[in-house]
């Protein structure tokens, strides 16, 4: 089921797209489970005529992508270190292989990795988004994000799955200059990634996708023109793994939302087309939504 929240004269109200049409969706706990919690269909503001599905209660932003950090180490060398870029094509020519340094760190095959996220920054489709003002390296991330509908604590994947509501397409802005300094540091991403983030304003049901989650298709299109395809296969850990994981001697909440990381090909790291003012961009991913964005 694909499910919008729309502006009506009482307040925004959840719809359900039915026979070709959005229509009023009275079910109050339309993803399955205990009703949501605070904030699940509150708190998203209009900028424009569309709105976020939900607000997030939390936001864990997911590395589960090998090819996508080998992709994306490439291209921040060709960006910011082009003669060390020159010398590692040489390498990879020769062995065939991927640089070693480019692919993830050991944590990465042993368990979900991920970080906390801000995640009051999201913004709906069709917002403009300004280039931070410390930043000249402006970054588009497509990712597959699902969010929680039932609490879990010490699951096991299965009950970690069963828990998950819905899914949605989720841009994550990056300023990648700040980035690579701030990672440096050892904490993690901070202001290269807190300013803004946004989603698709359509979440489909769990049901309808976790059968297909790692056979989705999406793209990247700057100014009109498709500059990237992407695929959702390849995840090293699955979204029920991943959730499971997170709910080790943890307390998870419905409303909170868990990102998959970047899809191979999802960012422009990845394949040289950064952003700049003046572009519009839309990112897509079929059968769960887009994202629409024109750069400030």
């Amino acid at each position: 089921m694909k499910l919008r929240r729309l502006p009506t004269p009482q307040g925004p109200a959840l719809h359900r797209f039915d026979d070709g049409e959005w229509v009023p969706h009275d079910d109050a706990t339309p993803l399955g489970g205990e009703p949501f919690a605070p904030g699940w269909m509150s708190r998203a503001e209009s900028q424009g005529t569309a709105l976020l599905p939900f607000q997030p209660l939390s936001f864990r932003d997911a590395m589960l992508y090998e090819q996508h950090n080998i992709d994306a180490s490439r291209g921040l060398l060709r960006r910011f270190h082009p003669g060390v870029h020159r010398l590692t094509s040489v390498v990879e020519k020769v062995t065939r292989r991927p640089f070693p340094a480019f692919k993830p760190r050991p944590l990465f095959y042993r368990q979900p990795v991920y970080y906390m996220a801000n995640h009051l920054a999201f913004v709906p489709s069709g917002t403009p988004v300004a280039t931070p003002s410390y930043s000249t390296a402006l970054d588009f991330e497509l990712e597959l994000g699902f969010v929680l509908a039932r609490p879990l604590h010490n699951a096991t994947a299965a009950e970690a799955e069963a828990a998950i509501g819905a899914f949605v397409l989720v841009n994550d802005f990056s300023a990648r200059d700040v980035q690579r300094a701030e990672m440096t540091s050892l904490f993690g991403p901070q202001k290269a990634k807190h300013f803004a983030n946004s989603m698709s304003e359509t979440a489909v049901t769990a049901e309808e996708v976790l059968p297909r989650v790692d056979g989705l298709t999406g793209s990247v299109r700057i100014n009109g023109e498709t500059v990237s395809r992407v695929s959702s296969a390849g995840m090293r850990w699955s979204p029920g793994e991943v959730l499971a994981h997170l709910s080790r001697d943890e307390h998870l909440h419905p409303g909170e939302l868990i990102a998959t990381g970047t899809l191979p090909g999802g960012s422009g790291m990845e394949t040289g087309h950064w952003l700049s003012p003046g572009d519009d961009l839309t990112l897509t991913l079929d059968g769960i939504g887009e994202v629409h964005h024109r750069i400030l």
